[in-house]
């Protein structure tokens, strides 16, 4: 089979397209033709390991998973002798972060892994970038504990996380307050947000408000920075570690000892998250942004346009 590997860490050209043996299922797996995948930060963090922390989950000197891939839509194409949940045929699509494989024409999954089957609503385009950005969204939302009527603000809107951290604020009954670049304003407007602040024009850190929840979807804040817009009781959380670490030293301290907190959990990775987030999505309460597309054969060029910071949305990749 074609897929996009990486045998080494380091930058978008370190991953090559080539021919490789089809992956064999074990009796819990199914095995999958891969239509569509996405390009994110979570492919990009573990291709480059610019984070050595992450070499401990993925091979200390080269990559242990040499195909990258977490987020998917597919169908079946062989189930395992010991697989209930799934049957050939079925259209599927998911999320993986821990063996990966979707940057290639098939991958394994096993049945309790989190995958559920995808409706002829979603094309396989539209399926693949339903669950990263929301997976890691939803889960932030729930450990900030928000409720009903809070004033959130989430900073970097427009990102995959961000883009989906304000639809699912909006659907948690909270008044969401959106901060983006101009050219945005309207998009962010369209996914639910009440307010919006164009961060060129407006500083969004000195404005006469306070929140009960600082969400920085894409990790160019600082808990310092929002120390001054957050309620008493208030908290903080970025999705990236912070100057020198200190998101995660900062979450350390104890809640009694501050009037601000912030918090640096670590996303779970659930079944029942990824059936949540495709229901809400086949409801229309939720709805992934996409950037642009490319092929398998363009990867390179993705994780180039990935890394620029620039995307909107999700960036999908046609498989086949």
């Amino acid at each position: 089979m074609k897929a996009a590997v990486h045998k080494q860490y380091g930058p978008p050209e370190v991953v090559k397209i080539v021919d490789i043996p089809n992956p064999i299922p074990k009796d819990n797996e199914v095995l999958i033709k891969v239509h569509a995948a996405t390009v994110n930060r979570t492919d990009c963090g573990f291709r480059s390991a610019e984070y050595f922390i992450s070499r401990f989950f993925s091979g200390l000197f080269r990559p242990k998973f040499q195909t990258l891939g977490n987020e998917f839509a597919g169908v079946v194409l062989e189930i395992g002798k010991n697989v209930k949940r799934f049957k050939i045929g079925d259209r599927v699509g998911g999320y993986n972060d821990t063996h990966f494989g979707a940057h290639a024409e098939f991958m394994v999954m096993a049945e309790n892994e989190a995958m559920v089957d995808l409706p002829e609503v979603f094309s396989f385009g539209k399926a693949a970038p339903l669950f990263e950005g929301s997976h890691y969204a939803l889960s932030i939302i729930r450990a900030a504990k928000v409720l009903a009527g809070d004033h959130v603000m989430v900073y970097g809107a427009t990102g995959a996380i961000g883009s989906a951290a304000v639809q699912l604020l909006k659907h948690f009954g909270t008044v969401v307050t959106a901060v983006c670049a101009t050219q945005h304003i309207d998009l962010v407007k369209s996914l639910g947000a009440d307010v919006a602040i164009d961060y060129t024009r407006e500083d969004y850190t000195k404005i006469n408000k306070q929140f009960s929840f600082v969400f920085d979807a894409v990790g160019k804040s600082s808990f310092g920075k929002c120390k001054a817009i957050l309620k008493e009781g208030g908290v903080y959380i970025s999705t990236e570690l912070g100057k020198n670490g200190q998101n995660v030293f900062l979450a350390m301290i104890p809640g009694f000892l501050v009037k601000k907190r912030v918090l640096f959990p670590i996303p779970a990775t659930k079944t029942e998250d990824m059936l949540f987030l495709r229901d809400l999505a086949v409801a229309g309460k939720f709805t992934p942004v996409i950037d642009r597309e490319y092929t398998l054969d363009q990867i390179v060029e993705a994780y180039r346009y990935v890394e620029t910071g620039q995307k909107i949305g999700n960036v999908v990749i046609r498989v086949s």
